[in-house]
């Protein structure tokens, strides 16, 4: 009985994960209010997701912020690079839906495909922004290879985000609480990718070692 209230049982442990989790959700709903901190506030839930949660590293507040203020600029960068991209795609699909005929169908099928390319960019950017130091033109034509390369995996990434959404537009309070269990579970299929392109723990004679934490 007395292991049961022990602090490193595993039913403690999991509620405290768990904690960690909606409070992280939480926090990232609430830095995101602003809208232009999406960007910035995703790659710092991914961030510290994965190293926090998952790999039990640093500290919750601390990890997140120091993400946010790190990848702000380029956080920000690629937000408003990715709303003109949907804002175009919005006028191209109601332009073909509105033509109609053969021709309009054929339309709306090109900009789907490129809408589906988009939305794929989308969901790595900002876990490749987390993880790579790349400029803002590397960050896209990764994130653009990913989405092709592991297209099985993309798909059941963007199945998973849409049944969160669906679930946060029927019980409206989830979105707060939400982000960091959807952050989590994806972290499970982009991890699996990220290994591929990591490079190898190797330190070079005289220099200073990394904390490779990601490698671990």
């Amino acid at each position: 009985m007395s292991n049961f209230f022990n602090l490193d049982n595993g039913v403690f442990a999991f509620l405290g994960k768990l904690w960690d989790v909606i409070m992280l959700g939480i926090i990232y709903a609430i830095i995101c209010i602003p809208i232009i901190t999406i960007g910035p506030a995703t790659t710092a839930l991914y961030y510290t997701t994965v190293k926090v949660i998952r790999r039990e590293r640093g500290y919750l507040m601390k990890e997140f912020f120091h993400s946010f203020k790190m990848n702000f600029k380029s956080g920000l960068i690629v937000s408003i690079i990715l709303g003109i991209f949907y804002i175009i795609m919005y006028a191209d699909r109601t332009f073909a839906k509105n033509l109609g005929g053969t021709y309009g169908y054929l339309l709306m099928a090109f900009f789907n495909a490129i809408a589906f390319i988009i939305i794929g960019v989308t969901i790595y950017i900002f876990p490749v922004l987390s993880r790579f130091r790349m400029n803002i033109r590397e960050l896209f034509k990764t994130a653009f290879f990913m989405t092709i390369k592991h297209l099985p995996t993309t798909l059941l990434l963007m199945i998973m985000i849409g049944l969160f959404a669906f679930m946060c537009y029927i019980f409206n309070l989830l979105i707060i609480f939400t982000p960091g269990i959807l952050a989590l579970s994806c972290s499970f299929l982009l991890e699996r990718i990220f290994k591929k392109y990591m490079p190898s723990r190797t330190e070079e004679e005289g220099s200073t070692p990394l904390d490779e934490w990601y490698l671990e």
